[in-house]
């Protein structure tokens, strides 16, 4: 095959994207046969599939997840084309797109990014917010530059990626009270209601851990894979909550809650993680360095 056909490229893009024939022909206003046909016709002109098919489900091979990285490279450049030449006035000729995991304090992540942000101003900035998991796939597929995460890639995880340890912050617990005084911290979490992070969160294992060496057993009350949501209960005294001590004045401000102990060895790390093919070093590495600047 001699020139690749776009018009085939697209409908495989947006199969492999969507997970189904189904769900690319709702998108394409097409038959779900129209777009199995061209999938067809990509392949038998490529000379090899694109999917293995298990259970009538189609699941990409080794040769479709290359095809997929570059189609998703080829039609972002298309939208990014089409936005500079449809904009009369001038308009950000660059994107760079920073994932932020959900365990991730909104607070702490506009710290790390608002000074680079303001620096290099000429950019277009996409932020998206989801799982470590959900965001590492998106790197894969080269569709994001830049990860804030509170945990790095395991060893041996076949992604084109590098980790950058960010530093560290102990954790601060609060509560809309302040504590009497009869009460003493870390003591007084016995049998208090305590709002912790969910499974997605980097710091729970770690948490559940500390209570279990220093025997405090509070009542969870409640999990929250969003931060900023367990905050907003904790505002609102349902329970008593963990945070970033980097942070502790702004969510006692923001919050309207009261630090009532730190405990020292407890720690909650960040990383970076960056992609290796379309990642602007010069921007990445302000990032890095805001971040570790914070966390010193």
């Amino acid at each position: 095959m001699h020139h690749l056909n776009y018009h085939h490229l697209y409908y495989f893009f947006l199969v492999a994207r969507e997970g189904s024939i189904a769900k690319a022909a709702k998108l394409l206003h097409v038959t779900p046969q129209t777009v199995s046909g061209q999938l067809s016709t990509f392949e038998a002109q490529l000379g090899y599939s694109l999917f293995d098919r298990i259970n009538k489900r189609l699941h990409l091979n080794t040769k479709g997840k290359v095809t997929y990285q570059y189609a998703s490279e080829i039609f972002h450049k298309g939208n990014q084309l089409a936005e500079i030449l449809n904009n009369s006035d001038e308009v950000n000729t660059k994107e760079f797109v920073i994932g932020i995991t959900n365990g991730i304090p909104k607070v702490l992540f506009y710290d790390f990014v608002h000074t680079t942000m303001r620096q290099f101003s000429n950019v277009k900035y996409v932020i998206k917010e989801d799982s470590f998991d959900g965001l590492l796939k998106e790197l894969a597929v080269n569709t994001i530059d830049f990860i804030v995460a509170d945990r790095s890639i395991a060893p041996g995880t076949q992604v084109n990626a590098n980790g950058h340890f960010l530093g560290e912050s102990s954790l601060s617990f609060f509560a809309k009270q302040p504590l009497s005084a009869e009460q003493h911290f870390p003591e007084c979490l016995n049998n208090m209601p305590l709002l912790i992070q969910g499974n997605t969160s980097g710091i729970r294992n770690v948490l559940t851990s500390w209570l279990e060496t220093e025997q405090l057993y509070p009542k969870i009350v409640a999990e929250f894979d969003d931060t900023a949501l367990l905050k907003l209960f904790g505002s609102e005294n349902f329970g008593v909550f963990c945070a970033p001590s980097a942070i502790s004045s702004h969510v006692e401000e923001q919050y309207d809650v009261h630090c009532i102990g730190n405990a020292a060895t407890l720690n909650e790390r960040y990383y970076a993680i960056t992609g290796r093919s379309r990642a602007d070093y010069t921007i990445s590495e302000s990032i890095i360095h805001a971040a570790r600047a914070i966390l010193a």
